[in-house]
């Protein structure tokens, strides 16, 4: 069972901003960035980069985490 989101702060292209996340995907999402060799402010600032504007960033990361994830249990395809 999921506990309730946690609010953190970060800090994207200079600006301080605080997301809600539930502890499950921060913990996915920081090795996500640890995996990738960057801080969890570089990789939410591209995720806010690319997202959609009309799509809230806590969302963004949501599916980024879960598209992360997906992939790499999707058997590779032989194309």
């Amino acid at each position: 069972m999921s506990a309730r989101p946690q609010k953190h702060s970060l800090t994207l292209r200079g600006h301080r901003t605080s997301v809600s996340l539930e502890p499950e995907f921060w913990r996915v999402f920081r090795d996500i960035a640890a995996e990738e060799g960057k801080p969890i402010n570089a990789l939410a600032s591209d995720i806010d980069a690319r997202r959609d504007p009309d799509v809230g960033l806590a969302s963004a990361i949501r599916v980024f985490v879960l598209n992360r994830l997906a992939g790499q249990l999707s058997p590779p395809r032989s194309d």
